[in-house]
C-alpha cells in the first residue's frame, strides 16, 4: 500500500481557520449535531482546547433513549459527529439537510494526516488483543510522520482502567481513539477523559477493526448507494441482525414520530401525501422509465439523467434529477439561444429550441421527461405539487416580489403546470405561485393532481 493512501487532498485541510463548528438541532433526535464540512469538523477538533467527541448514528440513538449512562455521557460530549444514513433521513424528517456523513472510518484517517503535519500523536485503546496493534501498524504505513504513543486492548488492559489512564499520560498522547464499542466506550470516557493529558479524545467504535483488516469495509459503490449497513449485516447476519433490522425500523419509527409531534398537522399530511403518490409512481411507472432510458441511449450520446442544481424551499439549492432530453452540450449552448424564448421575463422557453433530441421533443411533449423528479420527492428536496423549481440565475434575476415562491417547496406539478406551461408569462406565473403558496390545502394538491393527467393529454405549453 502507498503512503499516500489517506493523503491526498490533505493539504487543503491546512487551509481552514478554526472557527466555531456549526451544528444544527434535529427535532426527531432531540440532538445537536455537527453540520459542517469534514475540513471545518477536523479544524476544529485539533484547534486549541479540550475537547471530547462522539460518533452518533441509529444505533446510537436507540441506545440513548433505553441507557441513561450513556444518555448521561452522550450529553456531556464536546462534540456529536454524524454518523449514516440514519441521521440523514431523521434529519429529512423536519426538512434538514445536514452538510455530510461525519462517519469515523472515514474522518478519523483523515484528522490523524493533519495531526500528524502538526507533530501531534495518537494513541490508540480498544478492540481485541492485537486489533489495536495492528491498527497502528496500518496508520504508521499509510500516513506519514504519524506518531503512534501507544496502544492498550480492551480486554485485559481495559480492567484496570488506573494502569490505562497511567499509560496514556506516561506517552504523552495528544489524541486518544478509544474502541470499545458502544456505549462502553462512551461512558469509559465521560469517566476518565478529564484525568487525560491528551487535548483529544474520541470514542471510535469498530474503527480498529476496519484498518487491521479482522472486518472488510463495504466497497465504494455499496457506500455511495448509502447501504453500508447492509454490507456490514451480510458479514455479521447474527451479532447483527437485531441492531440493523429490528433496530433501524425502531429508530425510524421513533424519529417519525418525533418530528410529527413538532410538525404542523398539514405539513404532515401533505409529506404523507407526497410519499404515497411518488412511491406508488414509482412503482407502477418503471416499466416506462425503463424504456424511456433505453431510447435517450439509443437516440443520442449521453448520460439518460440530466442533473442541474435548482433552487429549492427557503432559497436552499438542490440537484434536480431529470431524464436528459437535449444534446450534452446544452448549457454552453444556452447563451446563444435566449434571443429565441417564447417566453416574456426572466424563465427561458423556446417551442424551436435545436438543442433538444428527437426523443427529446416525445418525452417533453408527454411530460416524461419530468419523471425522475418523483425521487427528488422522495428526497423530500421537492413536493408532488409546488411552484415550478427555478434555476439560481433565475431567482437571481427575480423582482423581490417573487421570492415568494420560495416560501413552499417546488413541485412536480402545480397552478402553472396545469394552466398551460410555457403559454404563460413569468409575471403570470409568480401571480399564480404566489396565490397558491398563500392558499394550499390538502384538497386544494389532490385537485392539482388531477388536473395533470388532463394537461399531460392534452401537451398544452409542453416543450
Amino acid at each position: 500500500m502507498k503512503h499516500t493512501v489517506f493523503s491526498a487532498d490533505f493539504d487543503l485541510l491546512q487551509h481552514v481557520s478554526p472557527a466555531a463548528l456549526p451544528t444544527a438541532h434535529l427535532p426527531a433526535l432531540d440532538l445537536d449535531l455537527v453540520d459542517a464540512t469534514p475540513d471545518q469538523a477536523i479544524s476544529h477538533l485539533l484547534s486549541p482546547g479540550r475537547r471530547r467527541a462522539f460518533f452518533m448514528n441509529a444505533h446510537c440513538c436507540n441506545l440513548r433513549r433505553r441507557n441513561a449512562r450513556y444518555a448521561q455521557a452522550v450529553a456531556r460530549a464536546d462534540v456529536l459527529l454524524p454518523d449514516g444514513i440514519g441521521v440523514e433521513l431523521a434529519a429529512k424528517m423536519t426538512g434538514q439537510k445536514l452538510t455530510a456523513n461525519l462517519n469515523g472510518t472515514d474522518l478519523v484517517p483523515l484528522l490523524l494526516a493533519k495531526a500528524a503535519r502538526m507533530g501531534k500523536s495518537v494513541y490508540l485503546f480498544g478492540g481485541t488483543p492485537g486489533t489495536a496493534d495492528g491498527a497502528a501498524a496500518k496508520l504508521i504505513h499509510s500516513i506519514p510522520g504519524l506518531r503512534i504513543a501507544g496502544t492498550s486492548n480492551g480486554f485485559s488492559d481495559a480492567a484496570d482502567a488506573e494502569a490505562v489512564i497511567a499509560d496514556i499520560n506516561g506517552s504523552g498522547a495528544d489524541i486518544v481513539l478509544v474502541a470499545l464499542g458502544v456505549p462502553l466506550q462512551e461512558v469509559w470516557l465521560d469517566n476518565h477523559a478529564h484525568r487525560l493529558n491528551a487535548s483529544l479524545t474520541l470514542a471510535v467504535g469498530a474503527l480498529f477493526d476496519f484498518l487491521a483488516g479482522s472486518v472488510v469495509r463495504a466497497p465504494k459503490l455499496v457506500r455511495r448507494a448509502k447501504m453500508e449497513w447492509a454490507w456490514r449485516l451480510a458479514q455479521e447476519p447474527r451479532r447483527l441482525a437485531k441492531r440493523y433490522l429490528a433496530g433501524n425500523v425502531a429508530f425510524l419509527t421513533h424519529a417519525a414520530l418525533r418530528a410529527a409531534a413538532q410538525t404542523p398537522v398539514a405539513d404532515v399530511q401533505r409529506r404523507f401525501l407526497d410519499i404515497t403518490v411518488s412511491a406508488t409512481a414509482l412503482l407502477l411507472l418503471s416499466p416506462l422509465l425503463g424504456l424511456t432510458a433505453l431510447a435517450i441511449k439509443a437516440d443520442s450520446r449521453g448520460p439518460v439523467f440530466f442533473k442541474q442544481t435548482r433552487v429549492g424551499l427557503n432559497g436552499k439549492p438542490f440537484t434536480i434529477l431529470k431524464f436528459r432530453s437535449m444534446s450534452t452540450d446544452a448549457e454552453a449552448r444556452r447563451a446563444a439561444v435566449l434571443a429565441s424564448s417564447d417566453r416574456d421575463g426572466v424563465c427561458f422557453k423556446s417551442r424551436t429550441d435545436p438543442r433538444v433530441t428527437r426523443v427529446g421533443r416525445f418525452i417533453r411533449r408527454f411530460s416524461i421527461d419530468e419523471l425522475p423528479q418523483i425521487l427528488n420527492v422522495l428526497r423530500g428536496e421537492m413536493a408532488v405539487v409546488g411552484p415550478r423549481p427555478a434555476l439560481p440565475c433565475e431567482v437571481e434575476a427575480y423582482p423581490e416580489h417573487a421570492m415568494g415562491r420560495l416560501a413552499v417547496k417546488p413541485g412536480i406539478t402545480g397552478v402553472w403546470q396545469v394552466s398551460g406551461r410555457a403559454t404563460i408569462g413569468f409575471d403570470r406565473m409568480v401571480e399564480m405561485d404566489l396565490s397558491y403558496a398563500a392558499s394550499r390545502t390538502l384538497m386544494l394538491d389532490l385537485m392539482l393532481i388531477l388536473r395533470t393527467f388532463g394537461a399531460v393529454a392534452s401537451g398544452r405549453g409542453a416543450y
